[in-house]
C-alpha cells in the first residue's frame, strides 16, 4: 500500500487528559483529536490497547488479550450520562495525579465503578442497549466468549498464571471448561459488558476521528503474552507441549556489547498456522482494523525468521533462528483484508532479508534521529537521508525525549548534530521536528512530550526496566493552541 504523504503524532490513550487517574475514551481523547485537527496532522499513533497487568509493570505489550480493551479506558461520564453510574460515582479516585497514571489505585478503582454499572444494566439496561449489547457478544463471541471466562477463571485462581490452574483447566477439557462456565456466568457476563461499553465509546471516539480527518494508528505486537487468553484459548497455534506449557519462547540472540533478550513470549507454530489458513491472524487483523485506520508491525523481522529460545535455557544465546512465514504470510493477509495498511518496525536486526520483504510490499519502515551518528556521512538515520518509503519519527515510545537525548549526548555527537541541522541547540525539539518534516518520508512523526519541550522524566517506556514506565500523562493545558499553530506552519512548509 502506497501511502500519502501525511504526519502526525503518537500519544497513548492512557496518556491523555481525565478526571479519574488516567486518560479514557471521553473528553480528553475528543480534545487531543481537536489539537491534532487545529495543529493541521492526520495521523493518531498509539501503543496496543488490550487489558494490561500490574505484574508486567502494565506494559502494553503484556497484555492480557489481543482483542480487548483496556477497562481502565473506559469513559465513566458516559455511564453515568446512560443512568448506569450516579454523579456521585464520578468523584476522582484518592491521589489521582492529572500527570502521572498510579495504576493500582486506578485499576481498583474503574473496576468498582464498572461493576456498578453492570449491576445497573442488569436491573434497568437503557433503551436498546441490552438489543445492542446482545448484539455485540453474537458478533464477537470467536474471541470474547473465551476472554470472558479466562478473565474471570483469573480472578478464580488469584491472578495465577493460567498454565498453572488445574490441568482440566490448562489443557481445556470441555466438561471442565462448560462446568466453570456455569459457575462464573455472572462474572463472564460482567466482563463481556465491559468489553461492549469499551466498543460503542471506541466506535463513537473513532467517528469522531473520522469527522475531524484524523486516521488512528495502531500497534500490533507480532507476540502476545503467555499469560493471556490468546495462548490459552487457542494453544495450537503456538509452540506448546502435550500439557499446554512452552517448549520455546521468544527474544534476540546476543550482539556485540549485549546478551540478547529472552522476552518469554511463546511462539507461533507456522506449520499450524499455515496449515489452518492462517485463521487466527486474519481473526487478530479483523478485529484490529475494526478499530483503526493503519496498524505498526513491532518486530516484523519476526515474519522474516524469529529467534527461538528453549524455554529450559538459561540465556538467549541458546536459541536459533527459525523461519517465519514471509511472503505467504502477507500474501494471503492480503487476499483477506484487500490492501495492507501497515508500518513496519525494522529496526536492530536490519539485514538484506528483512529489506526485501520490507520492500517487496511497499512497507514504510522507521527512521529515528536519535539512533543516528551525527559525525558519519549519509548515516541512515540522519533526517536527510530517510527514504520515501520510511515513518521518521523525532522519538518514539521506547527512546528518550528529544530533550532528554539531546542533554545526554556527547559533545562530537552534538557539534556534528548542530553542524548537520544548522542549529544552535536551542529549541532543539523545534529543530529536529522541522528536520523529520523536512525529510522525504512519507509519514513524519512525533510525541506530544517532544512538542512540549519536556526531558527525560516525561519518558514514556525504558526498555529492559520493570518499573516506572507507561505512566506519563498531558494535562489539558498541554494542547496549547500556540503549538498546533506552530505545528501547522512547520506541516505546511513541509507536508503539504
Amino acid at each position: 500500500m502506497r501511502f500519502e504523504r501525511q504526519s502526525g503524532v503518537f500519544l497513548h490513550l492512557t496518556s491523555l487528559p481525565g478526571p479519574h487517574g488516567v486518560g479514557d475514551l471521553g473528553d480528553g481523547a475528543r480534545e487531543f483529536i481537536d489539537f491534532l485537527a487545529e495543529a493541521d496532522q492526520s495521523l493518531w499513533q498509539f501503543c496496543p490497547l488490550g487489558p494490561t497487568s500490574g505484574a508486567h509493570g502494565n506494559s502494553p505489550y503484556q497484555a492480557y488479550s489481543a482483542f480487548a480493551g483496556n477497562p481502565i479506558l473506559v469513559d465513566l461520564r458516559d455511564l453515568a450520562e446512560r443512568g448506569y453510574l450516579e454523579e456521585g460515582d464520578l468523584d476522582p479516585p484518592e491521589a489521582a495525579s492529572p500527570h502521572e497514571v498510579r495504576y493500582d489505585r486506578v485499576t481498583e478503582f474503574k473496576q468498582s465503578k464498572l461493576q456498578s454499572a453492570f449491576e445497573s444494566f442488569q436491573r434497568d439496561p437503557n433503551g436498546d442497549d441490552k438489543a445492542a449489547f446482545e448484539a455485540f457478544c453474537e458478533a464477537e463471541s470467536e474471541w470474547l466468549d473465551d476472554y470472558a471466562l479466562f478473565i474471570s477463571l483469573k480472578a478464580e485462581f488469584d491472578g495465577q498464571l493460567w498454565t498453572e490452574w488445574p490441568e482440566e483447566i490448562v489443557t481445556r477439557d470441555p466438561e471442565a471448561l462448560a462446568e466453570r462456565r456455569e459457575q462464573l456466568a455472572d462474572e463472564i457476563q460482567y466482563h463481556k459488558f465491559v468489553q461492549w461499553v469499551f466498543d460503542e465509546q471506541w466506535q463513537a471516539m473513532a467517528d469522531y476521528a473520522a469527522e475531524k480527518g484524523v486516521e488512528l494508528v495502531g500497534d500490533l505486537p507480532i507476540y502476545v503474552a503467555l499469560d493471556s487468553a490468546d495462548v490459552w484459548s487457542a494453544p495450537e497455534v503456538f509452540r506448546l507441549d502435550e500439557h499446554n506449557q512452552p517448549t520455546e519462547v521468544a527474544g534476540v540472540p546476543p550482539n556485540p556489547g549485549d546478551d540478547g533478550q529472552r522476552w518469554g513470549n511463546p511462539v507461533y507454530d507456522w506449520d499450524t498456522c499455515r496449515a489452518n489458513d492462517f485463521a487466527w491472524w486474519r481473526q487478530r487483523f479483523d478485529r484490529l482494523f475494526d478499530q483503526v485506520d493503519i496498524a505498526r508491525i513491532d518486530h516484523f523481522k519476526g515474519f522474516d525468521e524469529f529467534w527461538a529460545i528453549p524455554e529450559e535455557a538459561d540465556t538467549p544465546a541458546a536459541g536459533q533462528w527459525r523461519e517465519g512465514p514471509g511472503r505467504e504470510f502477507f500474501d494471503r493477509m492480503r487476499d483477506h483484508l484487500g490492501e495492507l495498511p501497515f508500518l513496519v518496525e525494522d529496526l536492530g536486526f536490519l539485514d538484506e532479508r528483512i529489506a526485501s520483504l520490507r520492500d517487496h510490499y511497499d512497507f514504510p519502515g522507521m527512521r529515528v534521529p536519535q539512533y543516528a551518528d551525527w559525525c558519519e556521512q549519509g548515516h541512515m538515520y540522519q533526517p536527510m537521508h530517510y527514504p520515501e518509503q520510511s515513518v521518521g519519527y523525532t522519538s518514539t515510545h521506547d527512546t528518550d525525549t528529544l530533550v532528554g537525548y539531546w542533554r545526554e549526548l556527547g559533545d562530537r555527537q552534538r557539534d556534528c548534530l548542530k553542524h548537520n541541522l544548522g542549529t544552535d541547540g536551542d529549541g532543539i525539539e523545534w529543530d529536529m521536528i522541522e528536520a523529520v518534516w523536512n525529510s522525504n518520508a512519507v509519514i513524519a512523526m512525533t510525541t506530544m512530550q517532544d512538542l512540549l519541550g519536556l526531558d527525560s522524566d516525561a519518558r514514556f517506556n525504558t526498555p529492559g526496566t520493570a518499573t516506572g514506565n507507561w505512566r506519563w500523562r498531558v494535562t489539558s493545558a498541554g494542547f496549547d493552541s500556540d503549538i498546533a499553530t506552530e505545528l501547522m506552519l512547520v506541516t505546511d512548509r513541509t507536508i503539504r
